[in-house]
């Protein structure tokens, strides 16, 4: 019996369904799958530029308390901590001793002035000389400074304060004896509104800055370039604006920088002296700028950023750029791209150069409103 013959029935399906596979046309492929991407078209905008730097906050005037004259201290008149009006008496030093100086140098004046005035009668009549005349009104003179000094003294025994502001811990109690003129202050006022944020700059950015300014790669926004935002140490923007006032003149050898002093406005005290904030400083308008989103960016080993485009037959291209500085949540492009060019920022990872692709829009996310600023006027 045949090969055929011996095969069991059940196996015949299984047989057919082989032979029929053979059968099949050679040239006949499964279909190509072309990749989607998302893609943005480069447009130019005008970009103004902000360098965010350290700071710390000072004191918009400090006047530290000391005695002008010397004495025991009788009284404190302040609450420590509170805010001080200019002219507010603070310390009362005991005035007796100078209250007496007074009243000697008021009776001392009181005498010279009669025989001032008995010398000049007695001169016209040729019975002193005239130097004696002289001498006696030079003695009623030194008789007055003496009673105005004696006045000033007592005057100082109240110990008034010469700004307004927040004033600090007392150094010294009732009935300490105070000095003169003496080293150790008081105490301490500091007005804090408005206040003061310094910010150090390094020479080499401040150099930068100059030479694109002048070179036409950036250009001044008016009066936006006085302008400075403040961001506090937990992250918060601070709700005032303040305003640039002046730049130290020499340059820091220490730290190779430059101290650029801002005036901020400070109503409800929340900036204290010696507090870290950032101060973010608008440095110019970059005009026809390109700005790729972040995530259109990579980098190849050796640290080259590079862009996947789009060309005009729908096939992707390498191309390497060089990127100057993040703006908000993008890359500002200062070679390698175009005006006009798609770049993706969506499926990268399935974008191959060279390989065809299926385009789309790309989702963005909003940039950042207070760095960007579209088609300024």
């Amino acid at each position: 019996m045949s090969l055929f013959y011996r095969i069991t029935p059940p196996i015949w399906p299984v047989l057919l369904a082989l032979l029929l596979a053979g059968c099949d046309h050679p040239n006949n492929q499964s279909a190509v799958v072309i990749p989607e991407v998302g893609v943005i078209t480069l447009t130019e905008s005008d970009v103004a530029l902000t360098t965010e730097l350290p700071g710390r906050t000072s004191s918009y005037r400090i006047a530290e308390i000391r005695p002008q004259v010397s004495g025991i201290l009788q009284r404190r008149l302040f609450d420590e901590g509170s805010m001080i009006d200019a002219g507010q008496v603070l310390y009362q030093i005991d005035a007796a001793p100078y209250r007496a100086t007074l009243a000697k140098a008021e009776a001392s004046l009181e005498s010279s002035r009669l025989l001032a005035q008995r010398y000049e009668r007695l001169v016209k009549t040729n019975a002193i000389s005239q130097q004696d005349r002289d001498d006696a009104r030079s003695s009623w003179l030194q008789a007055q400074a003496s009673v105005d000094s004696a006045r000033i003294d007592l005057g100082y025994t109240k110990i008034i304060a010469p700004i307004s502001g927040r004033i600090g811990r007392s150094s010294v109690t009732q009935g300490a004896l105070l000095t003169a003129n003496q080293t150790d202050a008081l105490a301490t006022i500091q007005q804090l509104d408005p206040i003061y944020v310094d910010i150090p700059q390094s020479s080499t950015a401040l150099w930068r800055l100059q030479d694109d300014l002048s070179a036409g790669r950036l250009k001044r926004s008016g009066d936006q370039m006085a302008e400075v935002q403040l961001l506090l140490d937990n992250g918060t923007e601070y709700p005032y604006t303040g305003r640039l006032k002046f730049a130290e003149v020499t340059v820091d050898e220490g730290t190779d920088s430059v101290i650029i002093r801002a005036l901020f406005p400070n109503p409800e005290g929340r900036l204290l002296p010696g507090m870290f904030v950032r101060a973010r400083l608008q440095e110019g308008v970059r005009e026809r700028a390109l700005l790729v989103p972040q995530r259109g960016i990579t980098r190849s080993s050796s640290g080259q950023a590079t862009v996947l485009v789009v060309d005009g037959n729908h096939k992707v291209v390498l191309k390497e750029v060089a990127t100057e500085r993040v703006v908000g949540n993008r890359w500002l492009i200062s070679s390698g791209l175009a005006l006009g060019d798609r770049v993706i920022i969506d499926g990268v990872q399935k974008a191959i150069p060279g390989s065809e692709v299926r385009v789309v829009d790309a989702k963005l996310v909003a940039p950042d409103a207070t760095t960007i600023k579209s088609q300024l006027q």
